[in-house]
């Protein structure tokens, strides 16, 4: 089979979870990948402006490309209009969405089914130089499913965590003016093939890479300042190591990785050392009574966590998470409310509590009454966003004065 359109049921339809846009587990469900959608923190999928593009039907003129594996239809292209499909065929669970406004959809779609080869090569077309993608996206597409080299800057990202850690390293310009090969060259690196070379120790890499990353995010080198002169914005310590390790021999990065990580980690630790913000905000004085147990008990291990980092995965926030969502649904249960409307009719007097830092955090963070719901469902549908502790802890804020309203203690007279 090369090309053949056929009608496919939406309810069928299953969505791409290799989806360079943003990839998720292979075992993620489409309640997992739409709950992303709808969060949105990378602005990778903007639904809504997509929903109001599409006017008030789906165009049929629109082929979502569809590839059969294992007896299922994986959409690889399209994946956005499938998302607003099944949101307004009611076959993903949604809060917050204006969901008679989105575009009618019909039951069954006109799909372009084809081979696996032909439907990577259609969405290479489509989207690696259209912008819809950023760098490392278009170099792991390539690599992984066209079976290309590994290009330079993702072999950067293999060896070092240092672009997916600081995400505005992610752009056009730094993957071909910053890392390219006459500038790693004079910072002592070198990228040959599928390794990684340094004249310098871990922590000194670290420090190389960390003040880069520092320099692009603060815009000291961007497309208009100091293009083309990396070395001469750096500090002076970093400029120091150069000179101290010019003459010395690259080594292999590929062994030391895991120092390089932990290197890294330390050197971002010394330069922002930021204080600890409890949970909630700090205390809550509620009513005795479940609801006060459940919180103490999550403040409790919340602390616990906090001086106790090293001895959990990066995964361990997901279960703060789920705490918050099961503490709110206990709350809400007993004054018998249903999730949503326990959250979003307080919402609004409980941000009002927050000092500036706090709300500051919640708008950082994309904390809003239209999506917290979906945040906090996100606890028990998709492991991997929810472990976000930031975003966790702005929830918590919010969170902490919807209780004090709906359980907090009355005060002594």
């Amino acid at each position: 089979m090369s090309q053949e359109v056929m009608s496919l049921k939406l309810e069928d339809l299953v969505l791409w979870t290799e989806n360079p846009r943003d990839p998720i587990r292979a075992d993620a469900k489409d309640q997992d990948i739409v709950d992303r959608a709808i969060l949105d923190s990378h602005r990778k999928w903007g639904l809504p402006k997509l929903a109001k593009d599409m006017g008030k039907h789906y165009d049929f003129s629109e082929l979502p490309t569809v590839v059969f594996q294992s007896g299922r239809p994986v959409v690889y292209d399209g994946n956005r209009r499938v998302v607003i499909g099944k949101i307004k065929k009611g076959l993903v669970n949604v809060d917050g969405i204006d969901v008679p406004g989105l575009p009618d959809f019909p039951d069954e779609i006109p799909c372009n089914v084809c081979s696996k080869t032909i439907a990577l090569e259609n969405v290479l077309r489509k989207h690696a130089d259209s912008g819809s993608w950023l760098p490392l996206e278009r170099d792991i597409f390539l690599h992984k499913h066209m079976k290309r080299d590994k290009s330079p800057f993702l072999v950067l990202e293999e060896r070092t965590g240092i672009i997916s850690a600081n995400p505005k390293l992610n752009q056009r310009f730094v993957k071909e003016e910053v890392f390219r090969d006459d500038v790693l060259a004079e910072l002592g690196l070198r990228i040959d093939g599928d390794s990684f070379h340094s004249r310098h120790t871990s922590e000194e890499t670290a420090a190389i890479l960390a003040d880069i990353a520092q320099k692009v995010g603060s815009k000291a080198i961007s497309t208009r300042n100091n293009r083309g002169d990396v070395v001469g914005v750096l500090d002076d310590s970093t400029k120091a190591i150069l000179v101290a390790n010019e003459s010395k021999r690259f080594k292999d990065v590929k062994d030391g990785q895991e120092a390089l990580a932990s290197a890294m980690s330390l050197r971002q630790t010394r330069r922002t050392r930021p204080k600890e913000t409890p949970i909630f905000g700090g205390t809550l004085y509620l009513e005795s009574g479940d609801v006060n147990n459940f919180y103490r008990d999550l403040a409790d291990l919340y602390e616990f966590y906090v001086k106790n980092k090293a001895k959990f995965s990066q995964s361990f926030p997901s279960v703060i998470r789920m705490a918050l969502r099961l503490l709110v649904e206990t709350a809400a249960d007993e004054v018998d409310e249903d999730l949503a409307n326990y959250v979003k009719s307080r919402f609004q007097s409980a941000k009002a509590m927050l000092n500036k830092d706090q709300k500051t955090t919640l708008a950082a963070q994309s904390v809003t009454e239209t999506n917290i719901v979906p945040l906090l469902q996100m606890g028990a549908h998709n492991y991997t966003a929810a472990s976000n502790i930031h975003q966790s802890m702005a929830m918590s804020f919010v969170i902490g004065g919807i209780l004090t309203d709906s359980h907090g203690k009355a005060p002594s007279k």
